[in-house]
């Protein structure tokens, strides 16, 4: 009696996590209960004066109020947040839809737009597996919430990205152009994704309208400041990434040559290897209208502009996770890839959270850049099975 009671219970607890709407139901939970947390911890220290806990979600969200006072977005303001600004004068217009709201729902809106953009990118991959899709969910859920209790956009540019593949898939390329777009205005690393377009049809057209939208939200701001104001921005904009290039090797290959073997080489020489590696898969032109060709080549693009940024950290690990995810989920099982995918899953996401040692975080994570060692090392492997076709999409396993 006892074994079948708990059987039902099983059987009902199997159901509910192959609904969608459960999942769903557990990322919106998830998102504000992390909101919420943030809300009820004490102020910390940062740059020598106390700051919230949400200091990352006061930096987005002050710009906008800069904007509209003519003030320089790209300098420091210590009485309203610590760090700078680092992100378009367009962005900040954006952030005028959480402005005026107060903290406590400011911050679950903006954390919600960050996690219900990638759920539902990922719920709208060209991918006929359900399964394959929510168990893509479930892997990134605790790296979303690590980036999300950071509030920052990176759920955001993540969703973005698989939105313009979801589009170029759908053949709209006037939404794929405008969603490339847009990640590039929130960072500019999402310029990557631009890639795609080598894999279909209407590309004049896809051109044009990237042209087209790139030149809306560069002048969107004017609908509030001055065309003088606009260029002073973008020159403030210009210096800061310009100095903020030279000063770290972040979460990246080039920390981790660096950590792992000594090896200090020019960043851009780094950069430069990488954009070859990437690009050598695209000489296989048979292989574009494979949908798990395109399917794993936009897995290399979300793992790829992260471990080649020398600003990665911790938070904007959820992009790279959702390569990997999506690399794993739509192939046939391999043991070899279980296993990286199990290193990466404790390395990367479980590595940063209280569930870890401290003195293994300490002494081993961080110093060896163990959190960004996994996803490298996916992407060389997917590298190569994209150059050489040596992956089978689950629709074709036996």
């Amino acid at each position: 009696m006892e074994e079948n009671f708990l059987s039902k219970k099983l059987k009902k607890l199997k159901t509910y996590l192959k609904n969608p709407k459960f999942i769903l139901g557990v990322y919106i939970a998830v998102t504000v209960i992390a909101s919420t947390a943030s809300l009820l911890k004490p102020d910390r220290e940062l740059g020598g004066n106390l700051h919230k806990d949400y200091n990352n979600y006061l930096i987005i969200k002050h710009s906008f109020s800069h904007l509209i006072e003519n003030k320089d977005l790209y300098i420091s303001y210590p009485m309203d947040h610590w760090d700078l600004y680092k992100y378009s004068p367009a962005f900040a217009m954006f952030m005028g839809l959480f402005a005026y709201f107060p903290d406590f729902i400011g911050l679950i809106l903006w954390n919600l737009l960050n996690s219900m953009i990638l759920f539902y990118s990922i719920k709208l991959l060209p991918v006929n597996n359900l399964k394959a899709k929510l168990f893509i969910l479930s892997f990134i859920l605790l790296e979303l919430l690590n980036s999300m209790q950071n509030f920052q956009s990176n759920g955001l540019v993540a969703g973005l990205i698989i939105f313009s593949f979801v589009s170029f898939e759908r053949r709209n390329v006037i939404l794929s152009s405008l969603f490339i777009m847009l990640s590039v205005y929130v960072k500019l690393f999402g310029i990557v994704a631009f890639a795609l377009f080598l894999l279909y049809p209407d590309k004049l057209k896809f051109i044009l309208f990237s042209i087209f939208w790139f030149l809306v939200l560069a002048l969107l701001p004017l609908l509030i400041v001055s065309p003088d104001q606009l260029q002073s921005l973008y020159i403030s904009w210009h210096n800061l990434l310009a100095n903020d290039y030279s000063v770290s090797q972040g979460l990246s290959v080039m920390g981790w040559l660096h950590s792992w073997f000594g090896i200090n080489l020019p960043k851009y020489y780094v950069i430069l290897a990488g954009v070859f590696l990437f690009c050598v898969p695209l000489i296989n032109f048979d292989s574009y209208k494979k949908p798990a060709f395109r399917l794993l080549f936009l897995s290399s693009i979300l793992i790829w502009v992260i471990i080649f940024n020398h600003r990665a950290e911790l938070p904007t690990f959820i992009i790279a996770i959702s390569g990997v995810a999506i690399w794993y989920f739509i192939q046939e099982r391999k043991i070899e890839n279980l296993i990286l995918l199990i290193i990466t899953f404790i390395f990367t996401s479980v590595s940063s959270t209280d569930l870890f040692p401290d003195y293994l975080r300490e002494n081993f994570v961080k110093p060896y850049l163990l959190k960004a060692v996994p996803s490298i090392l996916i992407w060389f492997k997917l590298t190569y099975e994209l150059i050489f076709n040596k992956y089978t999409p689950i629709e074709e396993a036996k």
